[in-house]
């Protein structure tokens, strides 16, 4: 009996240690998102009707080829004053303007650019391209004519954030009007959300000291292996942050907290296959969420009652 005892505590205690030792240790991402989906009843009741809450989005195009793109599309936003799409390649190395239907309009050549990555509508005539490799943004105009925009002829801001990860730099960017903040997603190695402040500079307005913040309590907590891409929704003041390797679009609130998030994993929000290559986020004005994927996928997803 004596010996059935002390076998016995010491499991206990091995397995208090085991225990304590799991508490420890960091939680994997697939163990956040199993606890971030218990909790969704509750963030329902607290956000739908507050938040873009993804959960109720359903795909309408899915795996859409886009006509006239081989490979290397990356990156999406909403041109609010030409109602169209702007994406980019880095194998090629091009701006392209797409319908909201996911057809190309034009190609607009991209000289001097190394790794053209992310592509982020600020004001009429105005974008930013995120430049993987030069770890640049730059900022760029265009009009009805652009046919080849120079790097070296425009203005740029070099962000040195690890010159050691070439290829984990840049993958996403966000801009939020209202405070002329330009959010840049790092992907990896650390996976990190910076938000710069003074650029680019806006025309008619005083250029603002260059200011480059981190938030790693939110990035830390956010429970996706990587960033492929943002989006600043400006009604809710929230972001959505867009991951590849997690298959998964999820919703932060102001204070960066995550609330509601879209699976892109097959048979999830009605889609037939798995989102391949996720790379470009965008939101238009009415709700509706487009989405880019490699080599060169079109996807939207809408809320039932709100198809295009």
């Amino acid at each position: 009996m004596f010996l059935t005892l002390k076998r016995t505590s010491a499991a206990l205690l091995l397995g208090v240690v085991l225990v304590s030792f799991a508490y420890a240790l960091p939680i994997s991402s697939t163990a956040q998102q199993w606890l971030f989906k218990q909790g969704q009843d509750a963030r329902a009741e607290q956000w739908q009707g507050k938040s873009v809450w993804l959960d109720d989005y359903q795909v309408q195009i899915q795996a859409q080829p886009i006509k006239g793109v081989e490979d290397d599309l990356s990156a999406l936003t909403y041109d609010h004053h030409r109602n169209t799409l702007f994406s980019v390649t880095n194998g090629s190395r091009l701006l392209l303007e797409l319908s909201l239907e996911g057809e190309l309009l034009r190609e607009i050549e991209l000289t001097g650019f190394l790794d053209p990555e992310a592509v982020e509508y600020i004001e009429p005539g105005v974008l930013v391209i995120a430049d993987e490799r030069l770890q640049q943004l730059v900022r760029i105009e265009i009009d009805d004519e652009t046919r080849s925009v120079d790097l070296e002829q425009s203005e740029r801001l070099t962000l040195n954030f690890d010159l050691r990860e070439k290829n984990k730099g840049f993958e996403g960017l966000a801009y939020d009007a209202s405070t002329r903040r330009l959010f840049v997603g790092k992907e990896q190695n650390p996976l990190r959300i910076l938000e710069v402040k003074g650029f680019p500079p806006s025309k008619g307005l005083e250029p603002l000291a260059v200011d480059v913040q981190e938030n790693t309590l939110r990035d830390d907590g956010l429970f996706v292996t990587d960033i492929s891409s943002l989006h600043y929704v400006d009604q809710y003041h929230h972001l959505l942050v867009l991951s590849d390797e997690s298959r998964l679009l999820v919703e932060l609130d102001a204070e960066g907290e995550a609330i509601s998030s879209l699976s892109l994993e097959e048979s999830k929000h009605g889609l037939r296959n798995d989102v391949p290559q996720a790379e470009g986020v965008t939101m238009g004005p009415d709700g509706t969420i487009y989405i880019t994927s490699e080599p060169n996928l079109f996807y939207t997803f809408t809320k039932p009652g709100h198809a295009r």
